[in-house]
């Protein structure tokens, strides 16, 4: 079987749609897997372990040409600006199966509807009888660093995405005494990374990790995180570390309201106070 994933990355949109669909595309061994991206400012293309195809923009006819040109039998969308037209478009001009990640339960022209966030309702769609709702997709990395115990190094983690598209991470760190040791993660996609590297030239409690290999394990190290409530915090969760998740864009909605409602320590959007009761130190 051939299957593409069409996703993007870049620093306005983050990372996370690109990270899940690697994780998803490890159940694809035996079957040729190819991606298909748009060159965006901020990608991590060059980091996908697959034969990637360069689109010039979200245009059906685009991605039905690159469909029959690599005889596509399954297609695996994961993209916000693809819709129900698009999908429409591509489901009548092509023999291809059709798959879309969907976490903010839209009206979809699919086969099958994917949903791995901890917060997922089959009932919260138009067409719940299409729906597959999957556990949470965790890095292999984060299995593996499960069974290891670490000393906590770091007293605080910061991860606010690997684009930080509302540039939060230095707001937090203002509000962080100087008697913690603190870790935070970031990547190239990062468009304030230059600001974020000056910030915390002179403050060595610090630690700046970007575009690291070693997510897992500095989580491991950590006694507590700062995160967005999106794809990290399955993570947070599976490796059992206290966190704040700070909402950041309306697509978190969905699991921040999972994770309030569960009693988890959450905040509707960046307050300095706020944050201040919320982190436990």
């Amino acid at each position: 079987m051939r299957v593409l994933f069409r996703s993007d990355s870049s620093s306005s949109i983050g990372l996370g749609h690109v990270m899940r669909d690697l994780v998803l595309a490890e159940n694809y061994q035996n079957d040729e897997v190819f991606f298909a991206c748009q060159n965006l400012e901020g990608n991590i293309n060059e980091s996908i372990p697959y034969p990637v195809h360069i689109l010039n923009s979200n245009a059906p006819e685009e991605l039905i040409t690159l469909i029959k040109s690599l005889h596509v039998d399954l297609l695996i969308i994961d993209h916000y600006d693809i819709d129900y037209k698009t999908e429409k478009i591509i489901k009548e001009k092509t023999a291809v199966k059709l798959c879309c990640f969907d976490d903010q339960y839209k009206e979809h022209f699919c086969d099958e509807i994917i949903n791995h966030n901890i917060s997922a309702d089959k009932n919260k769609y138009k067409n719940p009888q299409i729906v597959k709702i999957i556990p949470p997709l965790i890095r292999e990395e984060f299995k593996k660093e499960k069974n290891i115990q670490r000393e906590k190094i770091y007293d605080v983690l910061v991860a606010m995405g690997g684009a930080d598209t509302t540039n939060i991470n230095i707001s937090i760190l203002k509000c962080l005494p100087d008697s913690l040791h603190v870790s935070v993660l970031t990547t190239s996609a990062n468009s304030n990374l230059d600001a974020l590297k000056k910030y915390v030239t002179c403050r060595d409690n610090i630690s700046l990790h970007v575009n690291s290999n070693e997510v897992a394990k500095l989580i491991n190290q950590s006694k507590q995180a700062i995160v967005t409530p999106s794809v990290m915090v399955h993570e947070i969760l599976f490796m059992d570390i206290p966190f704040v998740a700070i909402k950041t864009a309306s697509n978190q909605d969905d699991i921040y309201t999972y994770l309030k409602q569960n009693n988890y320590s959450t905040m509707p959007k960046w307050d300095e106070q706020e944050f201040k009761k919320c982190l436990k130190i």
